[in-house]
């Protein structure tokens, strides 16, 4: 049986962006957080929160962020189109 290569802390501080824009796109589509929480995304962002958590924040609290930063875009563009 072969073995994956683990990821340095490094490889995913550099790709903690993609792991937030993924996460983004899973509350965009309107996963629940159940189905979020099972993701490649949220167990990478728990692995950087729990390495180095007084930079990163933990999964919920960037689902958090995430959702609100969605619903601020919804009613920006509802605002848009209806003006």
């Amino acid at each position: 049986m072969s073995e994956q290569p683990s990821l340095t802390i490094g490889e995913l501080e550099s790709k903690y962006y993609l792991y937030r824009r993924a996460m983004k796109m899973l509350v965009q589509e309107g996963r629940g957080a159940t189905t979020i929480q099972r993701t490649l995304c949220w167990s990478r962002l728990a692995t950087l929160h729990h390495c180095l958590p007084r930079r990163y924040k933990s999964p919920d609290h960037i689902l958090n962020q995430v959702r609100r930063e969605v619903e601020e875009e919804q009613a920006t563009a509802l605002l848009v189109a209806e003006g």
